[in-house]
């Protein structure tokens, strides 16, 4: 399958701002069974895009916009092919002896350890200890069993409301309302599952939705990009689950980056000079190449905005998208 993807972000601004400097990361992985056969990336007022790779081997984009501007708009559009996702194979995962010896073992091309510790919004607290006990989350039954069940029980325990939570929660304020979004959703199932020593890693990608009246409909907010986890299994390799929809295997989900959290992959982050109210628009679309162009949905919006304070030289955070 080739799908075909848009992603469109436009910040505005009131009163006009000057320098914007923002990297994104929007261009498709090509590993495992997904390729990215083409990127383009259009940046409005014009900037000169520069590349690199970061750490996790994720592409990252980056430009400055210099000058005086009301908005910045940045739109990436790809064309990804999806290999057949092999069926997960219960019998031949390992256990948790095999998981501890490939960790142990593990050469400095596969290091797991970065994978295993707490993170900026993966963390333990008092409500996060509350739910391991709930869920019974410990080392029983096998790493795969394990994941499965907490994959499912983070779908029936917790409310899907887009919005509900911002781009920079901590994962306790899904933890006491019992409701959020997929970023909230992952950043809890990973950090369950690492103080178990189960190496886990924040995806951030898009979903394709089927139709809906053929197959069960999924939480997960058509129009904005999506989050899931990915756990390492003893003679299964990186296996994806997805809490916000309670799937396995992600046949129909698209890498974007890799990392230990949202903190490592957000779809764009910048900065910018001068005080202003700004809002943040998004709108996603994920279809089949061959298919007709989809339906524009609406934005999913996310405003940011603050009282004007007097002119300063001081840099001011960029929004960041939150993923739905």
């Amino acid at each position: 399958m080739i799908y075909s993807v848009t992603h469109a972000t436009t910040f505005t601004y009131e009163p006009a701002v000057r320098e914007s400097v923002m990297e994104v990361r929007l261009q498709p992985r090509s590993d495992g069974p997904q390729h990215c056969l083409t990127f383009e990336l259009e940046v409005s007022p014009s900037a000169n895009i520069m590349q690199y790779r970061d750490f996790m081997g994720n592409t990252v984009h980056h430009f400055d916009i210099a000058g005086s501007h009301a908005q910045v708009k940045v739109i990436g559009r790809s064309t990804v092919e999806m290999q057949p996702v092999t069926p997960i194979d219960f019998a031949a995962a390992g256990n948790w002896y095999d998981l501890d010896r490939t960790i142990d073992s593990a050469s400095a091309n596969e290091d797991y350890w970065e994978m295993l510790l707490p993170s900026q919004f993966a963390k333990s607290s008092d409500r996060l200890d509350d739910l391991a006990k709930e869920l019974q989350c410990q080392r029983r039954d096998t790493p795969l069993a394990l994941l499965t069940e907490l994959n499912q029980a983070i779908y029936q325990s917790f409310d899907y409301v887009p919005n509900s939570t911002s781009v920079d929660s901590p994962i306790d304020h899904a933890l006491i309302s019992r409701q959020g979004v997929c970023q909230d959703f992952a950043h809890i199932m990973i950090a369950l599952v690492r103080p178990l020593r189960i190496p886990c890693r924040y995806v951030s990608g898009y979903m394709f939705h089927r139709d809906e009246a053929r197959e069960k409909k999924d939480r997960s907010l058509e129009g904005a990009s999506h989050a899931w986890i990915e756990a390492f299994i003893p003679s299964l390799g990186w296996t994806a689950f997805d809490p916000t929809n309670n799937l396995i295997g992600a046949d129909r989900h698209i890498r974007v980056a890799l990392g230990r959290d949202y903190a490592d992959v957000p779809p764009t982050r910048g900065v910018h000079k001068g005080e202003a109210q700004s809002a943040l628009s998004v709108a996603v679309t994920v279809s089949p190449s061959d298919a007709p162009p989809p339906e524009q949905l609406p934005p999913t919006l996310v405003i940011h905005s603050r009282p004007i304070q007097p002119r300063s030289n001081r840099i001011d955070h960029e929004q960041q998208q939150q993923q739905q």
